[in-house]
Parts: structure tokens; sequence; C-alpha cells
């Protein structure tokens, strides 16, 4: 049954609520270990319970966890939300998540691992030249630039993985090369992004509602645009090639017609030289 005008518009709407909130809710079930991690620490720095040892034990937890639980779970949402930007929007959830879950868990487990560990590395870089190295805050303040540039990049990781079927180098080496390559429509990701994140602060109950789709949305939307404007040079370049070889074709065509002219003129004058001659 199709419903008509008002009633019509709030059941698409309705329906799109329903599709990001069971969305989200799968993406949460399968990062519950990390989550549970992240909120445990949250409330320990916020209660000032627990001293540096426990820090440090929940730091290497999240550390461990990201890469087999959040990455995993990340890269089945924006399977289910490329869907949804390409305009395939009766496709099931729960069925489009646990496939984009199996098919891409081993790169995005890789991508996590890689990622954590160049976090953590970078993380470290940061925290000793900007606090404990006065003289050299300008490399705190560049290691801080690569790190924005470094997550930066995961929106890309996680659109690659689910739209090409790439090596797990090839996914890697493209996200940080469309990253530096395209950077406006990738800080816009950011800035969404941040924005979404400061609304999810504000009203926490966003965040198990919605807050990671539409943040994966946003990504997938941008690098989808981006992806069809890289096609479309792809595409004016190959007719501008095609025309060209076509014009030279003809070229070609017209000067073997002017040597056959020739050609026969000079057979002619030769005929004419030979009649006089007799």
């Amino acid at each position: 049954m199709e419903f008509k005008g008002a009633m019509g518009g709030l059941y698409r709407i309705t329906e799109w609520i329903s599709r990001i909130a069971f969305s989200n809710i799968l993406w949460a079930l399968c990062s519950i270990p990390f989550l549970f991690m992240a909120v445990t620490k949250m409330i320990m720095l916020g209660s000032g319970a627990g001293g540096p040892n426990e820090q440090i034990t929940l730091n290497w937890a999240l550390g461990i966890l990201a890469p087999f639980t959040v990455f995993p779970a990340t890269a089945a949402l924006f399977t289910v939300v490329r869907k949804w930007v390409m305009g395939n929007t009766d496709v099931s959830t729960f069925r489009t998540f646990f496939q984009g879950y199996k098919e891409n868990y081993l790169k995005s487990m890789l991508g996590g691992a890689i990622y954590t560990l160049l976090f953590v590395v970078m993380y470290v870089d940061v925290t000793v030249y900007m606090t404990q190295m006065a003289n050299f805050r300008i490399v705190g303040i560049l290691m801080l630039v690569l790190m924005i540039i470094l997550f930066v990049s995961m929106f890309n990781f996680f659109s690659i993985v689910v739209h090409y079927q790439m090596t797990f180098k090839e996914v890697v080496t493209n996200s940080i090369l469309l990253t530096i390559a395209r950077p406006i429509r990738v800080f816009s990701t950011l800035i969404g992004s941040a924005v979404l994140a400061y609304i999810g602060l504000r009203y926490t109950v966003l965040y198990a509602i919605c807050i990671p789709t539409l943040i994966s949305m946003l990504a997938f939307f941008n690098f989808y645009a981006t992806y069809n404007k890289l096609q479309e040079q792809v595409e004016k370049k190959k007719q501008a090639e095609e025309l060209a070889a076509l014009e030279a074709a003809e070229r070609e065509a017209e000067d073997d017609d002017l040597d056959e002219e020739d050609e026969d003129a000079e057979n002619d004058r030769r005929s004419q030289t030979d009649l006089t001659k007799q």
C-alpha cells in the first residue's frame, strides 16, 4: 500500500528513521567490546576514578579490540549506506550489513590494525613533542596535522573497501592518495562529522540511534560524488582520445587520397609526354 500526500511523506520519514536506527543498532552490537571499554574509560575520566595503570590498561584494550570489532562493523555499515546513497533503498538492512561484514572483515581488520598502530605512534609523538620538548613543538604540530589527515583518510578507506574490488595494498594507497588529491570533499566530511559528533555529545542518545550511520552516509556521499567526478573526467579524456584518433585517421585518409590524386596526375602527365614524343 502506497501512501500519498502528507501521510506518504510522514511514512517515508519514519521509514528512513527506522532504517538508520536499525543499522546503527547492528553497528553498535558488533562493536560492543570496544564501546564497553570506551564508555568505561570516559566514565573513569569523568569521575576521576582509577589510576594511571588502569588508564593504560584500558588504552591497550581499546587498541587491541578496535581492529577486530569496530573496524569490521564500520565497513559493514558503509556497505549498507553505499546502497542507500546509490539509490537502492529497498535492500534488506540486516542481510546487507552482515554480508558486508563477512566479505570485508579481513581487509577492514588489517586496515584497523595499521590505522591503530599509526595513531598510537603519532599520539605518543604529539604528546612528547608538545609537553616535554618545547623546542620541538613545530614537530608536534606537524604530527598533529598528519594525525588529522590519517583520520580523514579512514573515511575513504571504508568507502573504497566496500565500493571497489582491490587488494589491501591498493585500498590503503588509494585511500591516502584520494585524501590528498581531493582535500575539499574530504575535509567537508570531517567538518560535517565534527558537527554531528558535537550534536551527539549534547544529546547522547543520538549516538545509539543515528550518529554513526549519519556520519557514514555523509562520508560515502562525498566519496561517491568524488568517484562520479573522476569517472566523468576519465570518460571525457577517453572521448577526447577517441576523437583525436578519429581525426588523425581522417587526416591520414585525406593525405592518402591526395597522394593518390598526385600520383594519378603524374601518370597522366607522363602519358601525355609519351604521346607527344610519339
